[in-house]
């Protein structure tokens, strides 16, 4: 059996903007735009400044990328030892290997790219040769490179910075060192180039800013910023003496450079250190990226030198821990993140993104104080149900904070938290018990925790499950069937209890032997999936209250669940980093493949195109496609020792193919079947015609009745030259008339006009071999005009003979013994009897054949009667009995 996954194929990866790499700013002169390229992970993503709309995905790299810097041409990317040169932002043109340790710091330098590694070597390279230009090496201990940088106006002049606080300047044609700056008891970070020339901004480990001359070798001013060492600088163009220095807390301090002063801080502008700020060229625009996976941009147009958030793009800063589809068209994934957010992204476009920001138990207070600082803030959401249905009278989303009992609601209309917090009463002494949530469709909204019920419509306590407890011990899952009738909950009594949804009342329960981890219910069928900690799987109908399947093979805890929206498949996902497809009408696992990290949530999208999965120690979320709605896809059962392999989380490019030839053989598998043209001797198989053919064979007076035309066709006078054919359904030439005119007799051959059709030669040998596949075989071909004229044709007085009638009945008469054909025999033989009724009688041959060919028909409608009487009451019976 063939590797890999036969139903799911990645397809692009969603929330994924940054890393901790700095962003690199390029200008187009045709299109007169500016573009973002950020690095993440294998990959790197161009966006337009304009809208933040992606542009273009590089092609995956075999490792994460550790440097990027961009040219006017083209976009370099260190990897391990290797640099790469990307051209149109998408492909590998070059590569440069050399380096004996890993590639930290680029810089593009003309016509060469410039590389330092860890062990201190710089590499000036050639870009179009690739060939190594010059090579310098520094001693770590003294001199370890940790900025550099080109002097703007500096002919061949490359400026380094060091981790022990010098600098130096080096032409790096004539390899010579040039000169060498004192520098400062703390490791240069950032050389960055000022608007002036000879000036320089020098960024320092101790969070100082120097502005240094280098022509003159002097400092000219001096900043100190308290937030730790400088990650990044830059400076406007647009005629303010602005700098902006970003810190490892994610601050950015703003500085005068007339006034030599703090002019404002923009606290918070990520949530993780600055990997980059880059103002844009004559323009009040600086755009900032972090680690917290997040591109922004910032404007300048309000009084006190500060900057408004003008457009962003943000994805989780911390893993995401749960996902969930929300509406029925399946272009909406909510997400809830370790960083405490919850978020919704769009499967159609990045513009329709949208978070619903950080859970606060006292909104008003957050909104006035930074919630950053804020020690009301709610911690991550664990999990979280939402309902689609009237969400703009209410709030549909109910979610659970870890560690606490109280349950938040959210709006998602207005993508905000909601107006109520669940708490019952009872609990508030013992703020310690977990909770679950989910939601009743189409009515009201439920939150239970071992009994209690309240609606985020009203905030307001409903009822309660269980006199005293409704399980002796933590509730693992709670759902609501689709009709609102039943509420079922999971237990670590190792019980399963089904009570009724209004008068709260226990209808049954199930002891699943084994400790249930969680639950998923299929709203639609009825079917309950329950993961036991003994890593086996067990499937509840809810109709019936009975366990309908068993399913093991997991060699971890099982994470989440999802089912396909028929309800056939269940998709799992474990801690054993594999996520498996059951078919639930055969019992039998039928997918199975393993990714670099285990999924923590799986949601299936309610149009059955998309499966969703967010991972352990990824921001992202991934979409796999679902190749059986693209093409025919064989699914088998997979024996019990089946090995699966490895498949590579899915890119940020859309149609990205990351299994390449895996997938051709995957698909090369499959056997096309081919179907018989009986599947079986003794079932009745009808011809598969078109109705035209026959239905109309009894009534083929009437409609050349109705067709005729009511003056004969005009000829045009000068007509286009076309081939003469012969009227059938098989297009034929007809001979040509004017070959034999000259040489064609003026006597009337008889003969001629008595000539015997082919169907009627098939059917005179066919009465000696007994077998009338040739003759069946030739109406089938023919239209019903010409089945007509073949039938008349068989008469006596059109040259006919009776002996060929009564042939004409046994060719019958073998179509139902052989059950092939059905409706056209029946057909045939109406048109037949309509024909020849009057001769049939007559002769008592041709009645002993119609008499035989009757009681062969009448058997096999009386058998097809009972089968159809049979088939008619199991379905009646099905549809009525309660099973």
């Amino acid at each position: 059996i063939k590797k890999g996954s036969v139903i799911f194929s990645g397809f692009r990866a969603l929330g994924l903007y940054s890393n901790h790499l700095s962003h690199v700013v390029r200008y187009h002169k045709k299109h007169r735009e500016f573009y973002i390229v950020t690095a993440v992970g294998n990959c790197f993503h161009t966006y337009n400044v304009k809208k933040l709309g992606i542009v273009a995905v590089s092609n995956a790299l075999p490792e994460d990328i550790s440097y990027l810097a961009a040219d006017r041409m083209l976009v370099y990317v260190a990897i391990g030892k290797k640099v790469s040169a990307f051209a149109r932002n998408k492909e590998v043109v070059h590569m440069y290997t050399g380096h004996g340790a890993d590639v930290h710091l680029l810089l593009p330098f003309g016509d060469h790219i410039i590389s330092v590694d860890r062990g201190n070597a710089v590499i000036v390279w050639d870009v179009e040769s690739e060939e190594e230009y010059l090579q310098i090496t520094f001693d770590k201990v003294s001199f370890e490179v940790s900025a550099v940088m080109h002097p703007s106006t500096y002919l061949n002049k490359i400026l380094f910075g060091s981790s022990q606080g010098g600098l130096q300047l080096w032409n790096v044609k004539s390899n010579k060192l040039l000169y060498t700056f004192t520098g400062w008891p703390s490791g240069v970070t950032v050389l960055q180039q000022t608007p002036a020339v000879d000036v320089v901004g020098v960024g320092l480990s101790s969070g100082q800013i120097i502005i240094h001359n280098i022509k003159f070798d002097e400092s000219l001013m001096k900043f100190q910023q308290d937030w730790g060492p400088v990650t990044s600088l830059s400076f406007r163009t647009d005629g303010h003496p602005v700098m902006a220095a970003g810190s490892p807390v994610g601050h950015i301090g703003l500085w005068d450079l007339e006034e030599k002063k703090l002019v404002c801080q923009m606290r918070d502008a990520h949530n993780t250190a600055i990997a980059g700020l880059t103002f844009l060229h004559g323009e009040p625009l600086l755009i900032t990226n972090g680690a917290d996976n997040g591109i922004r941009v910032w404007i300048f147009d309000t009084a006190g030198g500060g900057g408004r958030l003008l457009r962003s793009r943000l994805g989780h800063s911390a893993p995401p821990t749960k996902v969930q589809h929300h509406g029925l068209n399946g272009h909406h994934i909510l997400s809830a993140g370790q960083d405490g957010t919850l978020q919704s992204f769009s499967t159609v476009h990045e513009r329709f993104n949208r978070s619903l920001g950080h859970g606060s138990i006292n909104k008003k207070k957050s909104k006035k104080k930074s919630l950053r600082y804020d020690k009301l803030k709610l911690p991550a959401i664990t999990t979280f149900a939402s309902e689609s249905a009237r969400q703009s009278d209410w709030d549909s989303i109910v979610a659970c904070h870890r560690g606490y009992l109280m349950t938040t609601t959210w709006n998602y209309q207005k993508g905000s938290m909601g107006a109520h917090k669940l708490e019952p009463e009872r609990f508030n002494k013992n703020r310690a018990l977990s909770v679950h949530a989910t939601v009743a469709k189409y009515v009201t909204a439920l939150f239970i925790s071992l009994k209690c019920v309240l609606s985020p419509q009203s905030g307001m306590r409903r009822g309660q499950y269980g006199e005293d407890e409704a399980h002796r011990g933590a509730v693992r899952g709670v759902s609501v069937d689709g009709l609102n009738q039943l509420t079922v909950s999971a237990g670590a009594d190792k019980l399963v209890h089904i009570w009724k949804f209004k008068s709260r009342k226990l209808v049954h329960s199930i002891d699943l032997g084994t400790t249930p981890v969680t639950t998923h219910l299929h709203r639609d069928s009825g079917m309950l999936a329950v993961a036991l900690d003994d890593f086996t799987l067990n499937v509840l109908d809810m109709e019936t209250k009975r366990i309908v399947r068993k399913f093991s093979g997991h060699r971890g805890q099982v994470n989440d669940m999802a089912f396909s929206p028929d309800g056939r498949w269940l998709i799992t996902a474990a801690m054993d980093c594999t996520i498996r497809t059951w078919d639930l009408p055969s019992g039998c696992l039928v997918d199975c493949f393993l990714v670099d990290f285990a999924a923590v949530s799986l949601t299936m999208s309610p149009t059955g195109d998309f499966l969703a999965s967010s991972h352990v120690d990824n921001l992202g979320i991934y979409l796999w496609s679902n190749n059986t709605l693209c093409g025919m896809v064989s699914l088998r059962p997979l024996p019990a020792d089946y090995e699966p392999t490895v498949i590579m989380l899915p890119g940020t490019c859309p149609g990205q193919d990351e299994e390449g030839e895996g997938d051709a053989d995957l698909n090369t598998e499959m056997i096309e079947y081919e179907s018989p043209e009986q599947l079986d001797e003794q079932l009745v198989t009808l011809s598969m015609l078109a109705d035209s053919r026959w239905k109309n064979l009894l009534h083929l007076d009437i409609i050349k009745k109705r067709n005729k035309p009511k003056e004969p066709p005009k000829v045009p006078k000068a007509a286009p030259f076309f081939m003469p054919t012969i009227p059938g359904l098989i297009p034929q030439f007809a001979p040509s008339e004017d070959s034999n005119q000259g040489e064609q007799s003026k006597i009337v051959n008889f003969g001629v006009l008595a000539q015997k059709s082919h169907f009627y030669q098939q059917l005179e040998s066919a009465m000696l071999s007994n077998k009338y596949d040739g003759p069946v075989g030739m109406l089938k071909e023919m239209g019903p005009s010409g089945i007509d004229a073949e039938l008349r044709g068989l008469a006596p007085d059109m040259g006919g003979d009776v002996s060929v009638l009564q042939g004409f009945l046994k060719m019958v008469a073998s179509m139902l013994d052989s059950k092939r054909d059905f409706d056209l025999a029946q057909a045939y033989l109406a048109l037949f009897l309509k024909l020849h009724l009057r001769l049939i009688s007559q002769e008592p041959g041709l009645m002993e054949e119609a008499s035989k060919v009757s009681e062969k028909l009448e058997d096999t409608w009386t058998s097809m009667q009972t089968l159809f009487n049979q088939s008619l009451c199991l379905l009646s019976y099905t549809k009525s009995a309660l099973l």
